[in-house]
């Protein structure tokens, strides 16, 4: 391809606008494909998120991806894409810190009450919905001086989310320092390691802090989740904000059947269970308890 066909391409594609059908047939999509609501507020928004990826196709019009996208080839080769680029994804270190004290200071000592600390018991967590990875690591981190002061406490940290972008940054586990701000300096001296030349500005998770953190890819919309045993706590924050009630409720239901009896769900602020037939009950601000 030419340099001038290339840019006229571009051109072409920048100049793209989405259709109101094409919207539609969008839309309709990533609900069922994510359970992500994508009301017609969100059209400009909708429209500017995939215009990079009409541009990486070399693609003249949304109608274009439509098509593409729709078909077997294209679900197998641009779902993925796709759904990077509609995803939002924010997220901080402590983040609603006073959720990682309830969990040092009541939901913990409440299931090691209730179910011992041995060798034999793993207790797992479950970060649905971590995004670049600040909030795993977080746990990781509390649950790690936790396990110094309580004999016998071990425990696992499952980290899903459906972006496989910011799956991978995780992983890496690599941050800005300006990003680890709200990290106490005791945990920060312990458990990050800063960057030197050219890496100066960045730190990276240590080592045996990453290697107790599994991260996996999973769609909320995709059957049981692929667990393979009850999950004693989920951390589930500022997600199910971008699903309609119905979709709520039936992913909440899912969670729940996952708790073991006892186990907790951790909620964003801004997320209620209020007027939702969930099995659950509040236990502190934004927590909530599967009956024993």
């Amino acid at each position: 391809m030419t340099t001038a066909i290339h840019d006229s391409i571009q051109a072409t594609a920048f100049k793209a606008s989405l259709s109101e059908k094409d919207f539609r047939r969008l839309s309709e999509f990533i609900h069922k494909e994510c359970g992500i609501k994508m009301p017609e507020v969100k059209k400009v928004l909708l429209e500017a998120r995939l215009r990079k990826r009409l541009r990486a196709l070399g693609m003249h019009s949304y109608t274009e991806y439509c098509d593409y996208l729709f078909s077997p080839e294209g679900t197998r080769d641009e779902l993925i894409h796709m759904i990077d680029v509609v995803t939002t994804n924010k997220t901080d270190f402590f983040r609603e810190a006073g959720h990682f004290d309830y969990l040092v200071q009541t939901a913990l000592p409440e299931l090691i009450r209730l179910y011992g600390a041995n060798i034999r018991r793993t207790y797992t967590l479950w970060s649905a919905g971590c995004s670049t990875g600040e909030e795993p690591h977080t746990l990781a981190m509390v649950l790690s001086e936790f396990a110094q002061r309580q004999h016998g406490f071990y425990f696992s940290i499952l980290a899903t989310d459906i972006s496989t972008k910011v799956l991978e940054h995780a992983r890496r586990g690599i941050y800005k320092e300006e990003v680890t701000e709200p990290v106490p300096m005791a945990m920060k001296m312990k458990y990050l390691l800063k960057g030197k030349d050219n890496n100066k500005g960045l730190v990276r998770v240590g080592p045996q802090l990453r290697s107790l953190i599994t991260f996996r890819r999973l769609n909320f919309m995709a059957g049981d989740f692929g667990m393979s045993g009850p999950v004693d706590i989920i951390f589930c924050r500022n997600v199910i904000i971008y699903f309609d009630r119905p979709t709520q409720e039936k992913l909440l239901n899912r969670f729940a059947r996952h708790l073991i009896p006892g186990g907790y769900l951790f909620m964003g602020h801004s997320e209620t269970l209020n007027g939702l037939a969930v099995p659950l009950v509040c236990a502190g601000p934004m927590v909530y308890r599967k009956p024993l």
